[in-house]
This record gives C-alpha cells, structure tokens and sequence, in this order.
C-alpha cells in the first residue's frame, strides 16, 4: 500500500524531474527512461502536426535530437496531493526550441513515475 505524501515528496519529485532533465541534456533516452513509468504517455504539437503516444516516441526523439549542453530549466510548480502529483516546468535552449511541460505523477512502490507528460513548444 502507498502512504501519503510526506516532506520528502517535494524534493523526491524534483528529483525525478531532474532525472528528465539530465536525459535531454545528455541526449540520451535512456538517461530519462528511469524518471517515467513504462506506460507513460506523452502528447503536444510540433507546429500543426500532432506528436503523441507511447513516452518511447520521446526517448526515440531525445535520441535523434542529441545533447542539449546549453539547456536551463525552472520547476515553476509542484503540487501534491496524497500519492498523485502534478509539475510545471519551463525548458529553454532545448536545442534551440523553447518548451513548457506539464507532468502528472504517480507515488507508487515507494518511487515517483511520471505517468504522462503534455508539451507546449514555443514558437
């Protein structure tokens, strides 16, 4: 059984966000993958088109995409309710592209996952 959020669930959340992060700076997939869970969704636009599915389809993208060396990023929000959670986070110099991502997670086994990730790119 899950417990329910403690103080340490701020900065365990961060924590994965962080994992996320380090992958996009890496440009390696594989970096981020332990940061979501293995049925993880994401969705958003790449100009008009659709990108959406499986969280492999960013994996396979960040792999193709390379290191973002020059990446900053800003947790702007973290809310937590019980075992579920929700992060704003604003990414610039994403390999030249600015995004802003909206994350939902979920405590379970003890760990937070991202469940689903949904994305903005700035024009």
């Amino acid at each position: 059984m899950n417990s329910p959020a403690t103080a340490n669930d701020r900065e365990a959340i961060a924590a994965t966000i962080q994992q996320y992060i380090d992958g996009g700076i890496s440009g390696r997939g594989d970096d981020m993958k332990p940061a979501f869970h293995e049925g993880a969704t994401i969705y958003g636009y790449i100009g008009p088109d659709l990108f959406g599915g499986p969280i492999q389809g960013l994996f396979d993208w960040n792999d193709g995409n390379g290191p973002a060396a020059e990446l900053t990023s800003n947790i702007a929000a973290i809310d937590i309710e019980g075992t579920i959670a929700t992060v704003r986070l604003e990414l610039d110099n994403w390999t030249g592209h600015k995004f802003t991502d909206m994350f939902t997670l979920l405590k379970t086994d003890g760990e937070w996952k991202i469940i689903s990730k949904v994305f903005y790119l700035h024009p």
